[in-house]
């Protein structure tokens, strides 16, 4: 059992992917990763252990600075529990950066492919070969992130939740699922505050920042900007969601 938090709006990310996060605790977990882009560079901190221990090594976020990123904390089903194998996990260029909970069932297949076409793999996890099968199909096709996403989909064989960040687009996060659970959160501006952006792996994460949610479906893929998410079907047409309020009573609990 494996957690995802992400963030896109006007606050700093870092404090909430910590504090989504550890409303995820209950899941189980042996390592934990954040990404956080400012602007410029995406900066990658991970870490063994607890939660803490990743709170500490950044100063509560402080040592993050940017407005758009992705967490997560990792159960290890492919390859041992270390800083190597935690996500976030990135391109070889760093243009691509990722995190995600399930499966990958053909990845030793996929891995094959992609170090035929010069790619190189400094971990054991399956996301590696994930986020890397993504960059190959964003470079060859020169298209954007959801080309790149949904070609990557068909060839996957499992079951994924991802959330993933592209250097060429500094202000996104892109969001697709396959048979794991993603739920995404939003805020429209109002009080001359700028509306955010979230997505978590389980309602918790994101109750002390909205109610209002959306449940992406299977074989479906999203991208999130500061008060905004649109969704796409894997042809990549863009299609319509329903906005859900979460229970009151529910709310109430956390």
């Amino acid at each position: 059992m494996c957690g995802i938090v992400g963030y896109v709006g006007s606050e700093q990310a870092a404090p909430i992917l910590l504090h989504g996060l550890s409303k995820l605790e209950y899941r189980g977990y042996d390592s934990a990763g954040m990404a956080v882009y400012d602007g410029e560079k995406i900066h990658v901190k991970k870490a063994t252990g607890r939660l803490k221990v990743l709170s500490e090594l950044t100063h509560d976020g402080t040592m993050l600075p940017g407005h758009v990123g992705i967490g997560h904390t990792r159960w290890a089903t492919h390859g041992a529990p270390s800083e190597k194998n935690a996500h976030p996990h990135c391109s070889d260029d760093k243009m691509v950066v990722m995190v995600h909970n399930g499966i990958i069932e053909n990845y030793q297949e996929l891995k094959d492919k992609l170090l035929r076409k010069g790619y190189s793999f400094y971990s054991e996890t399956d996301t590696e070969v994930a986020v890397k099968l993504i960059d190959y199909y964003y470079k060859k096709y020169e298209g954007t992130p959801v080309d790149a996403i949904n070609h990557a989909m068909v060839r996957i064989r499992g079951s994924y939740a991802l959330a993933v960040m592209f250097k060429d687009y500094p202000e996104e996060i892109y969001a697709a699922r396959k048979d794991s659970p993603m739920i995404i959160g939003i805020t429209h501006g109002e009080d001359g505050k700028e509306g955010a952006a979230y997505l978590a792996s389980d309602v918790p994460a994101i109750l002390n920042y909205t109610r209002h949610v959306y449940y992406i479906g299977n074989m479906e893929m999203a991208r999130l900007r500061k008060g905004e998410v649109t969704f796409f079907n894997l042809d990549g047409d863009e299609i319509e969601k329903e906005l859900t309020e979460v229970m009151e009573k529910y709310f109430k609990k956390q």
